[in-house]
């Protein structure tokens, strides 16, 4: 193992922010957390760690992967900090997980490994858009979301909501009712699991539609 000279190492460099910057680019059009700069620089700093290590087991004639194993679990807190729970449903795994990749392609990079890393964010980019379009269409149907609606207390008004709801929704996880006692309003909390293809719009309206209704709330 020779030290990797420095017209190398800028030269890997560069090749590392862009390789990042395809990816991120993909995430920061999907409205992701952590985007286009998130993903160059993670891809810059993980191949800039690959090539301190192998300099540094040449001069020093230690064990090359010892500062490069550290960017392998290190990289998990960063993509911890792009999941985010929104009720029952969590979001940015996938931006988590291409966190992870990008930071080991980064490292194919900074050691050498161009053809590998390339092909590696192709198939990124193939998964990330693609695929996911299949998914979409194929695969995740459903989503989980709670509506919350405030109503006037009138007779046979809970059955309404119920049976307008069971019409709207694939099927009712849970159906919660909050009664004032000072007066006769009411707020009903229901958590559901719809169709991706249906809208808020139209679910809006055709709750609205019922008597009574004074104030709902899709989360």
């Amino acid at each position: 193992m020779t030290e990797i000279p420095w017209y190398e190492i800028f030269l890997r460099l560069a090749v590392a922010l862009i390789a990042g910057g395809a990816i991120g680019f993909e995430r920061e059009r999907d409205s992701q957390p952590a985007g286009l700069r998130t993903h160059m620089i993670l891809a810059l700093g993980a191949a800039l760690v690959m090539i301190l290590s192998i300099n540094i087991a040449v001069e020093f004639g230690s064990d090359p992967a010892r500062l490069a194993a550290q960017v392998v679990s290190g990289i998990g807190f960063l993509g911890a900090g792009a999941i985010l729970r929104f009720g029952f449903n969590v979001k940015g795994l996938t931006t988590a997980s291409t966190l992870w990749t990008t930071a080991m392609v980064g490292m194919a990079i900074g050691y050498g490994y161009y053809l590998v890393a390339l092909f590696a964010v192709v198939i990124m980019l193939i998964v990330l858009t693609l695929v996911e379009r299949f998914e979409k269409k194929f695969v995740r149907v459903n989503i989980m979301r709670t509506v919350v609606i405030d109503v006037h207390d009138r007779e046979g008004i809970l059955r309404e909501v119920r049976k307008t709801m069971t019409k709207l929704a694939d099927s009712i996880i849970a159906f919660n009712v909050q009664k004032s006692v000072k007066n006769k309003n009411m707020r009903l909390e229901i958590i559901a699991r719809f169709n991706r293809s249906e809208k808020l719009e139209d679910m809006m309206e055709v709750i609205s539609s019922i008597e009574g209704v004074r104030g709902i709330k899709i989360e």
